[in-house]
């Protein structure tokens, strides 16, 4: 059987991270599955006169004005997706049981925080997880994430897992590098019945403890 295809991509080095290649790894989103982004966001959209309202696992798409019958249009819904970054993201609430899970699989693995965010995003990003205790090395990406998850396996000897909230990422990193365990998380309750799923290809669990031993059992 031939090797997939993995598109070339420039993925940090992880040795200058200060992340030792020869652990296990754990690469981890931050969106609904560290962070309740969608609560935060929504907060920060009340601040702004609009409504949030969660009724499908979208985002711009979910923005309106008070009363209205139709979103907000998507390019000015975008617009203030990019000011949540600039402006809100440092007040995201934190996912129940995140960090601890984090602080007890790092006794035994690397950790890798992974998120699609835009740069602006950064300095906020890292701040907020170093308050929540989760100072872990932050790597910002744009796009699907198959391919950089691909760039930090080949560096590792160790087994890898991945956490994300997303199926279109969880894909990726099956076509790109099948040999890492995928683990979807879901942390707003509101959102766990409409994410989209494919438990037969990737593990679904919405719970941080339980997802913990997963994740030990899957990297030992």
């Amino acid at each position: 059987m031939s090797e997939p295809h993995i598109p070339s991509v420039k993925a940090p080095h992880l040795g200058s991270m200060g992340v030792d290649t020869a652990r296990p790894l754990v690469i981890v989103d931050v969106d609904e599955v560290l962070g309740l982004f969608m609560q935060g966001f929504g907060r920060f959209l009340e601040g702004r006169g609009l409504e949030f309202r969660v009724d499908r696992f979208a985002l711009f798409q979910n923005i309106y004005l008070p009363g209205a019958a139709e979103h907000l249009d998507l390019e000015e819904g975008r617009r203030h997706y990019d000011d949540f970054f600039r402006y809100g993201a440092g007040d995201m609430p934190l996912a129940p049981g995140g960090p601890q899970a984090l602080r007890a699989l790092s006794k035994d693995a690397s950790v890798v925080i992974l998120t699609n965010a835009p740069g602006q995003a950064r300095l906020a990003r890292a701040r907020w997880l170093g308050r929540h205790g989760m100072d872990y090395p932050l790597i910002l990406n744009t796009g699907p994430k198959g391919p950089l998850a691909a760039g930090l396996a080949a560096q590792v000897t160790g087994a890898i897992a991945f956490v994300d909230d997303l199926l279109p990422n969880l894909n990726s990193v099956a076509e790109h590098a099948p040999a890492i365990s995928r683990f979807q998380m879901v942390a707003d309750p509101r959102l766990q019945p409409l994410a989209p799923a494919e438990p037969e290809r990737h593990t679904r669990i919405d719970d941080w403890d339980l997802l913990r031993l997963a994740i030990a059992e899957a990297i030992s």
